[in-house]
């Protein structure tokens, strides 16, 4: 971090915050003095310690015994340890694990703040819904590998994984002359067609070029859970399988 390794920062908490286990903490301690011991060890002032315990919403209970935390306290306790030495980087593992929807509101208010303030923020997270509402760069990985370095906007565009809906009474005949290798074609309802593969603009011109009416042709965006899927489907470490259930 900064061209040197972790362990050789003389204050590593002032160089980098981390929350991998919110929970590794002496239960017998106060979430005050548990903050109050790592501030020691840094030369962190005491006046720090308050603040990111009223900033993480925990001035109330700051005197109370760890191991009487509920999943979302200890978890507002490991992200204040995180910004106690004030780091220009973040890097926090699963954030959200444990909070309440109004915590996950807060947790997604703070990382855009942070990060508005020019600190690098990284966080992992499987939640891809959450991710979609927070971050700006993706690194994907699957089995130790490099998937995607990108944007989350130009992942979304470009995975492919968005559908174009197209109402034509002639749904079958549209059908066939779309039909190629890597499109892929289903149907819900009669005169409907969900088209995965290729662009509306594609549709468009071969329904023109072939005198069929098009009564909708409306591409649907995928969402950052079904980009991320389709990218990840050969790189599921534990693939499971659906059992067949019979009535």
């Amino acid at each position: 971090m900064g061209g040197r390794s972790y362990a050789a920062h003389p204050a590593p908490l002032t160089e980098v915050g981390a929350l991998l286990e919110a929970r590794s903490i002496h239960p017998g301690r106060t979430a005050y003095h548990h903050l109050r011991a790592l501030a020691h060890t840094h030369g962190i002032p005491g006046a720090r310690v308050e603040h990111v315990l009223g900033l993480t919403g925990l001035t109330d209970v700051a005197h109370r015994r760890v191991k009487g935390f509920s999943l979302g306290m200890g978890q507002r306790l490991g992200i204040a340890a995180a910004l106690l030495g004030d780091p220009a980087t973040l890097i926090l593992d699963e954030p959200v694990n444990g909070l309440d929807p109004e915590g996950v509101l807060w947790i997604r208010t703070l990382l855009k703040s942070l990060a508005a303030e020019g600190r690098t923020v990284l966080v992992s997270s499987h939640l891809m819904s959450e991710m979609a509402l927070t971050a700006e760069h993706l690194v994907i990985i699957g089995r130790g590998r490099l998937l995607t370095d990108t944007t989350v906007t130009d992942f979304v565009r470009d995975s492919g994984a968005g559908t174009v809906k197209v109402v034509t009474p002639q749904a079958s005949d549209l059908a066939r002359l779309l039909t190629a290798p890597g499109v892929d074609i289903t149907t819900d309802t009669p005169g409907t067609l969900q088209v995965r593969g290729t662009d509306a603009q594609h549709i468009g011109r071969t329904a023109a070029a072939h005198g069929i009416p098009l009564h909708e042709l409306t591409p649907n965006a995928a969402s950052l859970e079904e980009a991320f899927m389709d990218l990840t489907r050969d790189a599921v470490e534990y693939p499971a399988t659906l059992a067949g259930a019979t009535a």
